[in-house]
């Protein structure tokens, strides 16, 4: 992704996305030493090891499948240097694959650790992000997009990858 500001162009091509990447790897970072290596509780027996590693591993590769399909397939750069609001492909299953592709990541990297007190940073680090993106991005593009925008966040999930809503508008068309 290139990053460079065009005439003209009314968003950031990277916004505050490193910033709330950077806080949710903190955190979770925080949380292994905290837990694993200072106070070492919480830490799940042999029992456990397979299946937390064969589910972080899982997770690993669907945040970055995630997060590929919103940073490099997505032609995302192109829309934001045209002042265009992305809702194709990833984008609409979810308004922010990068940022979710990330948050899936760090859960399967922090499921690696096999201790259950890591997984408190996954509610803390969805929170980090929805918190962030309420009070920029997504400012942002409702002031830019307008009720586009509005419409866009009724049908599609703000961080996690699920099947979209009906447009209210579409299905009532359909009936007339």
């Amino acid at each position: 992704m290139k990053n460079f500001v065009k005439e003209g162009q009314k968003l950031p091509l990277f916004g505050v996305g490193p910033y709330i990447v950077y806080g949710m790897a903190a955190v979770t970072v925080a949380a292994i030493v905290l837990f694993c290596h200072v106070l070492k509780i919480g830490n799940l027996g042999m029992a456990w090891l397979l299946v937390f590693r064969i589910a972080g591993g899982v997770l690993i590769a669907l945040g970055v499948f995630v997060w590929l399909m919103g940073a490099v397939f997505s032609h995302m750069d192109e829309s934001i240097t045209e002042n265009k609001l992305q809702t194709r492909g990833i984008y609409a299953w979810v308004r922010n694959p990068m940022y979710s592709g990330g948050w899936i990541l760090i859960i399967g990297i922090s499921m690696m650790w096999v201790n259950a007190l890591v997984l408190v940073s996954v509610p803390i680090n969805w929170l980090i992000m929805t918190v962030s993106l309420k009070n920029t991005e997504e400012k942002w593009l409702l002031n830019l997009y307008g009720e586009e925008y509005a419409d866009y966040k009724k049908r599609v999930n703000r961080c996690i990858p699920w099947f979209p809503k009906k447009n209210s508008q579409s299905t009532k068309e359909q009936r007339l």
